[in-house]
């Protein structure tokens, strides 16, 4: 088994944090991981991608070759569509919906919505709404790393643990806000059969 994640977003939208959850996760189920980290112009505005590798088996390299990435994971959707050339044929792009905004020339968000449509697999999670219904914008990116949660070889519950750990030192209400962020993504990218 092999995943291979390109994460992308904007500075200070947590696309290295969402990174990190996903890899100690997937560490402690026993897999191989390798997260290499592109920040270039991430401080607050600029674009921010980082590679995630998920393996049974040895990976010797972190970054991921043009046309095989499983998953673009996007914190919005013009840095997801940024990566595509990564994707394989079969990968799926999961990203937020709201655009950040953040260039004069900033494409309309009814053309990223329509370029994203036209993907044959495509999974688009209003995360800063959920998050903002769990308790806190800032727990977007969980939103997004619960929207994926179902497509990972990895139990939810070890995501969650990990979740509890990472957050712990800011105390049991930002704990339980991430929690409610992380199971907000998933429900929404899964909703539970009536």
């Amino acid at each position: 088994m092999k995943q291979d994640l390109v994460l992308a977003g904007v500075g200070g939208q947590g696309v290295v944090s969402l990174g990190v959850v996903i890899a100690a996760a997937a560490q402690r189920e026993g897999y191989t991981v390798k997260l290499s980290e592109v920040h270039g112009m991430a401080q607050r505005g600029g674009s921010v991608m980082a590679s995630l590798r998920i393996a049974d088996a040895p990976i010797h390299g972190a970054l991921i070759p043009a046309g095989t990435a499983d998953f673009i994971v996007a914190t919005e959707p013009l840095e997801g569509l940024r990566y595509l050339d990564l994707l394989s044929p079969e990968g799926t792009l999961v990203t937020a919906s709201e655009p950040f905004t953040n260039m004069a020339d900033y494409p309309p968000p009814e053309e990223l919505r329509r370029r994203i449509d036209a993907l044959p697999h495509a999974v688009v999670v209003d995360g800063l709404r959920l998050a903002r219904e769990a308790g806190g914008v800032r727990a977007a990116n969980i939103v997004i790393v619960g929207a994926l949660s179902d497509f990972l070889p990895l139990d939810p519950k070890s995501i969650e643990d990990y979740i509890r750990e990472r957050f712990a030192a800011k105390g049991s209400d930002i704990v339980e806000l991430n929690l409610r962020a992380f199971r907000a993504g998933r429900e929404s990218a899964c909703p539970t059969p009536a």
